[in-house]
């Protein structure tokens, strides 16, 4: 493999599909990520899956509309290896094995479909290998259409890892089960409670827009009260003002008011008071993977 050289990866979400395309430069010292390329198209499988079980023929055909679009984009780019993975929506869905393969034989692109496990372990990975001898104590959030991931960080390991059916499309629906928050609440106290000054850490589509709000570099800390004060923000405006007056997209306006709601209760029950957002999701982790396991790419035609 050439010393510099393009990785690509497609995250087929329950709110959206992405493919981000990155540059990857090596020497002999360190391996240097540089994203090139991000494009999101707000697809919400999840609609269907949360209420039906299943994504509809027409989400199908948008689906697959999308993804041929991205194999052009990689082209035009050329893209020396990608991973396409999915996440919550299509672990569901009834009839995902027929979509994925269905896929493949139109678009030769092969779907990794993913358990919540590996979800969280890949995106945290990334932020593990940002942090410098860090002694803080972390609680990586990352909050999904279907689900969120949380990674449990001290002394540069992760520590406990665990996926909840707690997500933004999903509470929009208003499906999302009363046992699912009972048992991310237990698992947050349990387990954080062994842990002293935790920072909770954002991660997602939302968090990005959260930190946008608060006018906050990346990493930097917004305070407890602060986020309570952008989420009283959020609520008080209707649909057309958070899109007109916080230049929210028109798919990201309702979904931000369950996620802030998310990572508030990840706050409160860690006992937390600080919040940052890295501005890291799973197609970064995506990429950092299929770089270290060449094996685990794919090779575009």
């Amino acid at each position: 493999m050439d010393n510099i050289h393009k990785l690509a990866a497609i995250d087929i979400g329950s709110n959206a599909v992405r493919l981000l395309i990155t540059s990857v430069s090596i020497n002999k010292k360190d391996t240097k990520f540089k994203k090139i390329s991000l494009v999101r198209v707000p697809l919400r499988l999840g609609e269907d899956v949360f209420s039906k079980g299943k994504i509809s023929e027409k989400k199908v055909k948008k689906l697959e509309k999308t993804l041929k679009a991205f194999k052009i984009l990689m082209q035009v780019h050329k893209v020396h290896m990608f991973k396409a993975v999915a996440t919550s929506a299509m672990r569901e869905a009834k009839n995902s094995s027929k979509i994925i393969e269905d896929i493949s034989k139109k678009f030769n692109i092969i779907i990794d479909l993913i358990s919540g496990k590996k979800e969280a372990l890949l995106i945290a990975d990334v932020f593990l290998n940002t942090l410098k001898n860090s002694t803080n104590n972390y609680l990586y959030v990352d909050v999904g259409g279907g689900s969120t991931e949380l990674n449990l960080i001290s002394e540069n390991k992760i520590v406990k890892s665990r996926s909840f059916k707690i997500g933004t499309v999903r509470s929009l629906s208003k499906i999302t089960k009363e046992v699912s928050w009972h048992n991310f609440k237990n698992w947050i106290e349990n387990n954080s409670k062994l842990y002293k000054n935790i920072i909770v850490i954002g991660s997602g589509g939302n968090a990005s827009k959260i930190l946008k709000i608060s006018k906050k570099n990346i990493n930097e800390v917004i305070g407890l009260e602060e986020l309570e004060n952008i989420s009283y923000l959020i609520n008080s405006m209707s649909f057309e003002d958070r899109v007109y007056n916080l230049q929210l997209n028109v798919d990201r306006a309702d979904v931000i008011i369950p996620a802030i709601n998310i990572y508030l209760k990840s706050l409160k029950y860690s006992k937390s008071k600080s919040f940052i957002v890295p501005r890291i999701g799973l197609a970064d982790g995506v990429i950092r993977y299929i770089h270290l396991n060449n094996k685990e790419g794919q090779f575009l035609d």
